[in-house]
């Protein structure tokens, strides 16, 4: 009897990705296809391995596949080479599972799915890889184009971007970097529980964990125990890279304070900014998209933040329900390509282009001439994005200062603790990247002050 995504890792993993050949989200199909099955948790980590790494290494795959196949990849029927892309995955990547398995679990899943004719080709090419994959005649990294390209797994447009904008050295690195599983970590919510606390919980629930490098606030899981993790009900934590986690620091928010988040969900910055204020400050969440209102409301009331209004807006229109400065600090964290986030959305590699870059920027500099009248003489503007590119970067810093000469770009070195200077620039924003800090995402952000 032919198995059911929801009993099979494989067919599931294979359902998940024909699903975002389509143009659905990973993290949203993956999320739906778990919720529904009745798989056990190591299938569940194998279907996630399986999805991750096939759109993450998509390029190092093929790579090794062409080498092994006798006609071009292209010309494949897209299911084949979706069962020869999740065959060399495990070939390529997963040692603890045998190459036979890899191999026959491939050809089972051709015939279940009514592949009968391709059985032969999958079966040989995999058997073929599995024999020669230590004989592959990977690019060398002193051809750093070639080398981001197959073995970084970046399509050519982002291997262009990386070069541009980093030595041959760095970009090798962060390519490297972008090229591997991203970290789980925490951010505790400290409107109900301590840092301290929560590390001994995790550590008495069998969870390996420890402190981050950065923001007082962040816990970095190193391997989970067969448990869930302890206080998820109770509210104690939100699942937060620490990039993401110095956003609302930068923002230096206090008490007392009306402060404006622009682009809101799914709230994580929001309901940041609501602990580090001490439920204590007037905040007003905006998102474009009315399901995502209702994720800032249910992430509020889960974390006990009691200060956060939100609501539903696009702001490539402008706010006039919204009194021109009023706002003691503004975050817009624009909506941006996110080349910083690849290793969590990977198949960003492959639906997005350097048009897109240019279309998103044009976007950014409207978002940010929108909210840039709402801030309060003497109060500031934080821009932040989760990308890397020059365009949606310094870019548009240049830009704004231009368009808006009653601000000023402030030096962040000169308000965060000592040790957080390796991550900003000259000019005093922020650039952090996974192959430098500590293995946390690629993050910009710039911060204005207002002067008249």
């Amino acid at each position: 009897m032919a198995s059911r995504p929801d009993d099979s890792p494989r067919r599931a993993a294979y359902e998940i990705l024909l699903r975002v050949d389509e143009g659905a989200f990973a993290d949203l199909v993956l999320d739906t296809t778990l919720n529904r099955s009745q798989l056990d948790s190591r299938d569940r980590g194998l279907v996630t391995e399986l999805v991750y790494g096939a759109l993450r290494l998509r390029g190092r795959v093929d790579f090794a596949l062409s080498r092994f196949c006798d006609r071009p990849l292209h010309r494949l029927q897209p299911g084949v080479l979706r069962l020869l892309r999740l065959g060399a995955y495990q070939l390529l990547e997963l040692d603890r599972i045998p190459a036979h398995a890899a191999v026959n679990s491939s050809v089972e899943l051709a015939r279940e799915l009514e592949m009968d004719q391709a059985t032969g080709l999958i079966n040989g090419v995999l058997r073929a890889l599995a024999r020669g994959k230590a004989d592959i005649d990977w690019p060398d990294a002193s051809n750093i184009r070639r080398y981001l390209q197959h073995v970084c797994s970046m399509p050519v447009w982002l291997s262009k971007e990386l070069m541009r904008l980093l030595p041959n050295a760095e970009a090798r690195a962060l390519g490297e970097a972008l090229a591997r599983s991203a970290p789980y970590s925490l951010r505790v919510n400290t409107l109900k529980t301590k840092r301290d606390q929560l590390l001994t919980a995790l550590a008495e629930a069998g969870h390996q964990a420890h402190a981050c490098s950065y923001v007082p606030e962040g816990i970095l899981i190193d391997k989970r125990g067969d448990g869930s993790l302890p206080g998820d009900a109770e509210g104690w934590y939100q699942v937060q890279d620490e990039a993401s986690m110095l956003i609302a620091h930068l923002l230096d928010v206090q008490p007392g304070q009306r402060i404006l988040d622009c682009c809101a969900a799914p709230g994580g910055k929001t309901t940041h900014i609501a602990a580090l204020t001490d439920n204590r400050a007037e905040i007003v969440a905006l998102d474009k998209h009315p399901q995502r209102v209702e994720l800032i409301d249910q992430g509020a009331e889960r974390l006990g933040c009691s200060s956060i209004a939100a609501r539903e807006w696009d702001l490539s229109e402008k706010p006039d329900f919204l009194a021109p400065a009023s706002f003691d600090r503004v975050l817009l964290d624009a909506p941006c390509s996110g080349l910083g986030v690849l290793r969590r959305n990977p198949e960003s590699r492959w639906n997005k282009s350097a048009v897109n870059l240019r279309e998103l920027a044009v976007l950014q500099r409207q978002l940010l001439g929108n909210v840039a009248p709402l801030v309060k003489s003497g109060g500031r503007l934080l821009y932040s994005v989760c990308t890397f590119s020059w365009a949606e970067t310094d870019e548009q810093v240049t830009t704004f200062l231009a368009d808006h000469p009653e601000f000023q770009l402030e030096d962040l070195r000169e308000q965060t603790p000592r040790e957080w200077a390796e991550l900003f620039t000259e000019k005093g924003t922020l650039r952090s990247y996974p192959h430098r800090h500590a293995g946390m995402d690629a993050f910009f952000a710039a911060r204005f002050r207002r002067l008249d």
